[in-house]
């Protein structure tokens, strides 16, 4: 089955972007179809071939004015005309308030009326020839020549006038929206330049072959992740880190794709290939990102579709119902009822909640966090616990020995390091890859015997018939200290070595953030007691597990999520892949993470940094206040106008404002997520 991607050009309403996923959905030829009202794209997948002019050809039915184009071209928004608007409404003055003959006046107010409504009729009828439905256009369309027809020209004139403008303004706010995403999106180096011998060939970034030597000139975009191997420069990381400082690299220093050349020529090796390396994950964790609907926004959807047809039949019955009560003459009454039509349109219910989700997770990205979907941005809200793996995200992962406590004074400090990297020079434990870090020169193992590892305690061997032990305490009877290792020699406690998996930088900034949201933490480790105790008490953990087996995080993650499953979990190996995929939210470290725990998450941390956390937490909350706000905002005032429609109350302009006019606000209000704290 074969995948197709392309770009809709003109899509300015959600709603129509729900109707024409949903009509490729029911027809036999299509499957999995995404219409991405966010990033004006559409995917889906066919066993056919299906041209483009068949695809423009069933979207034209729901959505007239939408084009479907190929990914390379643009998508440049094609706006409504402002010179058009202005010169119908000068148009429709002129006849409303310069004494001219009475036929003069009518062909004025008719030129006015095809100058603001021609587009909006053409759409209308082509929308219900192909599609045998009303959309929004039609309503405006049948409201206006309905003033018109009733005596109420110049009102209806108003109406189409504040519409368009409306719609002007609409399209450029949920440009400015797209914009943000647009340049998150416009880190991907389209071309490399390969060195082959002495010459340079420039091909495309998916011709790329691991080992590949690339030259990267400077205002450059790195096109794979790689190893400089010649040269050195500096480096703008800020697409990838969101840090501004340029980071300097040279000859042997590991770079990242997106990273743009500030400085010198350099050449750089190909560690892997473009769908491998980071910029090609950014990309599709953003774009992929929108395509999944949290659960509010698929219910408004629902409503939605139910909504327009209830109210254009209470409008019908509005107009028949009042002169038949003897209410309002029919005129008055066909007046209210073609106000309450114009209101009718959910545009801004339609478009505020996806919006809203859309600009959150733009502005998530922006402070490296990847949210796979609006679903898991609407989950982060209701966290309330949060369990940390140790290794790799609250620490570096990187041991090293921070200190050595003897307590033989026949040994110094330089025999204690030669005894211990002879014998860890045949494990390859991280902690004997950390004592191996002492040695200042190759270490030579060869009068080592006897080797051998004893599982949960650490290694035995022998050097010059002294018989050696190294390892945790159960190696010794009488260790003066608590220590991550001891050496014995010939049965006596010699030395204590302290190693320190050392913090990361911000880790206690982000727990004392997320104390702050009312969450509380835990830490899931597979280190030893007294080992996981420190650094849960330096971090300020609430609760610790210690001495955990990979499949026990599993089993205690569902014991603490028992009574709460709005539980996140934060890991970056794979054995942490599981629980990821288990938890209510899983959140991995994106720039040492594996590729498996990238892939079972939610939620992807690109610089590994803690502290970005607790601001996603916010950005999700704010982004739900903004969502009940622009809901409660939207149906309130298309009640109250509702219902002084039907009084006779509400002017067309009124009807307008509660169409146009709301969807105007509720955008406006959604682009304050991108200044709140």
């Amino acid at each position: 089955m074969k995948r197709y991607k392309y770009n809709i050009l003109n899509l300015d309403c959600a709603n129509c972007a729900r109707e024409i996923e949903e009509e490729l959905n029911n027809n036999e030829r299509f499957n999995n179809v995404v219409v991405n009202f966010n990033t004006s794209k559409i995917s889906f997948e066919s066993e056919e071939n299906i041209s483009l002019k068949e695809l423009n050809e069933l979207v034209k039915a729901v959505e007239p004015e939408a084009d479907i184009v190929d990914e390379a071209e643009s998508i440049n928004k094609k706006e409504y005309s402002i010179l058009t608007l202005v010169l119908g409404v000068l148009i429709g003055l002129v006849a409303q308030y310069i004494k001219l003959p009475f036929f003069l006046n009518t062909v004025l107010m008719l030129v006015s009326y095809v100058l603001l409504l021609y587009k909006h009729a053409i759409n209308a009828v082509k929308v219900l020839c192909k599609n045998k439905t009303l959309n929004e256009n039609a309503l405006i369309v049948i409201s206006a020549i309905g003033a018109f027809a009733i005596g109420e020209s110049f009102d209806g004139m108003v109406v189409v006038a504040l519409y368009t403008l409306g719609k002007i303004l609409e399209e450029k706010a949920i440009n400015k929206t797209r914009d943000s995403v647009k340049d998150l999106l416009d880190i991907k180096q389209n071309f490399a330049n390969l060195k082959v011998n002495d010459e340079i060939k420039t091909i495309d970034v998916e011709e790329i072959k691991l080992d590949d030597v690339l030259i990267v000139k400077k205002g450059e975009k790195v096109p794979v992740d790689g190893i400089v191997t010649s040269g050195s420069t500096k480096l703008n990381t800020s697409a990838l880190t969101g840090e501004s400082e340029l980071v300097s690299v040279a000859e042997g220093d590991k770079i990242l794709s997106g990273s743009i050349n500030e400085g010198e020529v350099i050449e750089l090796k190909a560690t892997e290939l473009f769908e491998n390396s980071t910029v090609s994950r950014i990309l599709t964790l953003i774009e992929e990102a929108t395509d999944k609907k949290a659960n509010s926004e698929t219910m408004v959807a629902k409503i939605s579709k139910v909504y327009t047809p209830v109210i254009i039949l209470l409008a019908v019955v509005i107009t028949i119902l009042l002169p038949v009560l003897g209410v309002a003459e029919f005129s008055e009454s066909l007046y209210r009822g073609l106000t309450f039509l114009v209101i009718s349109c959910p545009c801004a219910i339609a478009i505020s909640v996806p919006l809203s989700y859309f600009v959150g997770i733009g502005m998530a990205s922006k402070n490296n966090v990847l949210i796979k979907g609006s679903n898991y941005l609407d989950n982060l809200m209701h966290l309330k616990k949060i369990i940390f793996d140790k290794t790799g995200t609250l620490t570096t992962g990187s041991f090293n020995v921070t200190s050595i406590e003897i307590f033989d004074n026949n040994y110094t400090r330089e025999d204690i390091i030669e005894i211990l990297t002879k014998g860890e020079s045949f494990s390859n434990h991280p902690i004997a890859k950390s004592i191996m870090k002492l040695a200042n020169e190759k270490v030579n193992g060869e009068d080592v015997e006897n080797y051998k590892e004893i599982s949960g305690k650490g290694i035995e061997y022998e050097i010059d018939n002294k018989q050696i032990k190294v390892g945790t305490i159960k190696i010794c009877d009488d260790c003066k200290l608590e220590a991550s290792v001891h050496l014995n020699i010939d049965g006596k406690h010699v030395a204590s070595i302290t190693i320190d998996d050392g913090v990361k930088a911000g880790t206690s900034e982000a727990i004392s953030g997320l104390k702050k949201l009312g969450i509380r933490t835990y830490m899931f480790t597979g280190d030893k007691k007294d080992v996981a105790l420190e650094i849960g008490k330096k971090l300020d953990i609430d609760e610790i597990k210690y001495e955990m087996l990979p499949q026990d995080k599993f089993s205690e993650y569902e014991k603490v999520a028992k009574d709460d499953e709005a539980v996140a979990f934060v890991g970056d190996g794979i054995n942490d892949a599981p629980v990821l995929k288990r938890a209510f939210i899983g959140i991995s470290m994106g720039e040492i993470g594996s590729a498996a725990a990238i892939e079972a998450s939610d939620i992807v941390i690109m610089k590994d940094d803690l502290r970005k956390i607790p601001i996603a937490i916010k950005i999700s909350r704010n982004t739900n206040k903004i969502i009940k706000q622009n809901l409660i905002f939207a149906i309130l005032v298309k009640i109250i106008i509702l219902m002084l429609s039907v009084f006779g109350y509400a002017a067309m302009w009124m009807a307008v404002f509660a169409d146009t006019g709301v969807t105007l606000i509720t955008i406006l209000n959604t682009l304050r997520l991108k200044r709140m704290k």
